[in-house]
């Protein structure tokens, strides 16, 4: 096998409270015991496999409701019971490998993830299902943020942008294949499947890990601090008050029930102490520091949390479009947004080169500018187009969103130094995972917001008196009447007449929530350029300018 000879760069760190130098060293590589590539397709099993079960489950979760004997809003605490679980141990997972190792603690995250897996497949009744589900997500929640701190370790510094082009093919393909491959084997199969796909892959993960992937020096001499008992609590306290409010929110008429408002003054208080506890504790569970030391970190986190608004608002409107306005299956769905993937599959590598020859910011700028025309594009949409109308600014989207995910990831990681990579992925997945929660959520109250604003408008518009509408009632009755019965003719009519009414003003609200979600990309195209400019050294380490 071969070795990577290249010696890690000797570093200066800065002290923390000093002032900000003009330029900022960060170290190379350190030094892995196998090609840094191989290292990378192991972790990347990981995200592949962790990323991918999100999108499959939320397009089985009618038929576990089905299946289980559940409403579909107690379906829903499938998702929301993984992402608690989740959102908890994403940013603790800095301190668990620090205490048992990175390589032995990933292993254990894997193991667990798939264990939990083949019993979310097994699972007789809703209840086992959920407890697996919090299961599967405490042993899911650290698999991104390990693996993109391998991942990034593994490389020096100016080979990091074409590391994190294939960790993007994890974290930006999964989501959008999710659909397709969910649609399938739910329809073909069962939604069992969906979960026991996951065990194949997690073995093959286990044994490339044990193999190919080793802990730095600095991992194996760290000595973890005592557990951060405090802020591990109210990390579970405000995680867990934030994903039920975005997602029972709109079931519930958000601030017109009582228990929202509770859960929303539990979250701020809870929120408001873990900032300020993890900022001024000496060894927090979160080290929060890093955002007002590290300018392009504190960035990066910002355009991630956007990100994750705008891709997941677009993967998850989509599908529903073509389900909802268009009547498509799920397997169809999926099939019809599936060239979203082929577009990142091609721009993954085009970027991963591109990145240490380009400015980054004009990359992003870029990236943004395009995924938020292609949204005004989907605005553009209306109940009479096919399978292929809208094939090339899906595919196009998925080719800016390679040219998002993989710069952000560099130009957030180049300044930070490897003793602060775990901790800084770590911040860096959860926000991207905030964001994708807050955005979905909001996308789903202004559909129906939306909708109904909409179809209130429509109806007024159309006099129920006017000639127009008489004829048309009148020659819609009469087709009903001769299928139906007299007697049914004009209540059916009527019927039909009212489903198309909700179906125009459903169209609308799609509408609404692409222009919106293109405004937020034209914006944070605007805020990449609060970024530094980063250019590299010789000796392979970064300056800051």
């Amino acid at each position: 096998m071969a070795t990577l000879v290249e010696p890690p760069v000797a570093v200066v760190v800065a002290d923390a409270g000093a002032a900000p130098p003009s330029h900022t060293h960060v170290e190379a590589a350190a030094v892995p015991a196998a090609n840094p590539w191989i290292a990378a397709i192991s972790v990347m099993l990981a995200t592949f496999m962790e990323v991918l079960d999100t999108a499959i489950a939320s397009v089985a979760l009618p038929y576990i409701a089905g299946s289980l004997a559940a409403s579909n809003s107690e379906a829903t605490w499938v998702l929301t019971s993984y992402l608690i679980a989740n959102a908890v141990v994403l940013p603790a997972s800095n301190w668990f490998a620090l205490r048992f190792g990175r390589k032995r603690f990933l292993i254990s995250c894997v193991v667990i993830f798939t264990f939990a897996s083949f019993w979310c497949g097994a699972a007789p009744s809703l209840w086992i299902l959920l407890l697996a589900r919090v299961v599967q997500g405490a042993g899911g929640g650290a698999l991104q943020p390990l693996s993109q701190a391998i991942l990034l370790e593994s490389f020096p510094p100016k080979k990091r942008g074409a590391a994190m082009a294939l960790f993007g093919f994890g974290v930006v393909v999964a989501p959008v294949l999710g659909p397709t491959l969910g649609g399938w084997l739910t329809d073909s199969y069962s939604w069992r499947y969906a979960f026991y796909i996951n065990i194949p892959v997690g073995i093959l993960a286990v044994f490339m890990i044990s193999k190919f992937v080793h802990d730095p020096p600095y991992i194996k001499n760290a000595k973890a601090g005592p557990f951060d008992n405090l802020g591990f609590g109210l990390l579970c306290l405000w995680s867990g008050a934030l994903q039920v409010i975005l997602d029972k929110g709109q079931e519930d008429d958000w601030f017109g029930a009582v228990w929202i408002r509770w859960a929303v003054l539990i979250l701020a208080v809870s929120l408001t102490w873990f900032i300020w506890h993890s900022w001024k504790a000496k060894q927090p569970l979160v080290d929060l520091k890093i955002l007002a030391r590290n300018r392009n970190f504190a960035v990066g986190c910002l355009l991630v949390f956007m990100l994750g608004f705008a891709i997941y608002v677009t993967v998850a409107m989509m599908p529903l479009f073509y389900q909802e306005v268009l009547g498509y299956t799920a397997l169809t769905a999926g099939l019809v947004v599936a060239p979203r993937g082929i577009g990142s599959m091609i721009g993954l590598p085009i970027v991963g080169f591109m990145t240490q020859r380009v400015d980054n910011r004009w990359l992003l700028t870029w990236g943004f500018l395009i995924f938020g025309l292609c949204s005004v594009w989907f605005a553009n949409i209306n109940t009479g187009i096919g399978p292929l109308t809208m094939l090339i600014p899906i595919m196009v989207t998925g080719f800016a969103l390679s040219f998002l995910f993989v710069p952000i990831g560099n130009m957030a990681t180049l300044t930070v130094t490897n003793e602060q990579m775990g901790n800084a992925t770590g911040i860096f997945n959860l926000l991207r995972n905030i964001g994708g929660s807050i955005g979905i959520s909001m996308a789903a109250t202004m559909l129906t917001r939306r909708m109904a604003f909409h179809q209130t408008r429509i109806a007024s518009s159309v006099p129920l008196s006017g000639l127009w509408f008489e004829q048309h009632a009148q020659q819609m009755a009469a087709y009903f009447a001769r299928h139906l019965g007299h007697a049914q003719g004009q209540p059916a009519a009527l019927a039909a007449m009212y489903m198309q009414l909700q179906r125009q003003a459903l169209l609308w609200g799609f509408v609404d929530i692409f222009r919106w979600t293109a405004l937020v990309s034209f914006a944070a195209g605007c805020m990449v350029w609060l970024f530094r400019r980063v250019s590299h050294r010789a000796d392979g380490s970064v300056k800051e300018h």
